[in-house]
């Protein structure tokens, strides 16, 4: 009897279903209010700055970048120091940085987690 036990509790947890899914193929839904990785519209954004001087972590940092209207400032983002707190994205007076709903952070190397402004699309 003490045998059949086991088994039994076996075969009832095959037969439930998973409760981990298979990354990156599968993804779960995230909430209306999850902060995920950013997204810059590098056409809209003035080079105001508001995004790095608001972060509590100086995540931000405001790096020269090609744009279609030449070379400006725009922000680049360490993911790795990221609080997701959305300061950055309250303070854009055009609201051109925004959090998206993505939570791929999977990475190789480390200097993968900092995305500069084209990075960010």
């Amino acid at each position: 009897m003490a045998l059949i036990e086991p088994l039994i509790k076996t075969v009832e947890a095959i037969k439930k279903s998973r409760f981990t899914t298979q990354f990156p193929e599968e993804r779960e839904s995230q909430p209306d209010n999850y902060r995920g990785i950013h997204r810059l519209d590098i056409e809209t954004c003035i080079s105001c700055g508001a995004c790095e001087r608001i972060c509590p972590n100086k995540t931000i940092t405001m790096v020269d970048a090609n744009t279609s209207r030449g070379r400006r400032k725009l922000p680049e983002i360490d993911l790795e120091r990221c609080l997701f707190c959305g300061l950055c994205e309250e303070v854009c007076p055009t609201h051109c940085l925004t959090l998206t709903k993505n939570y791929d952070f999977t990475k190789i190397d480390r200097r993968g987690f900092i995305k500069r402004p084209e990075e960010l699309k």
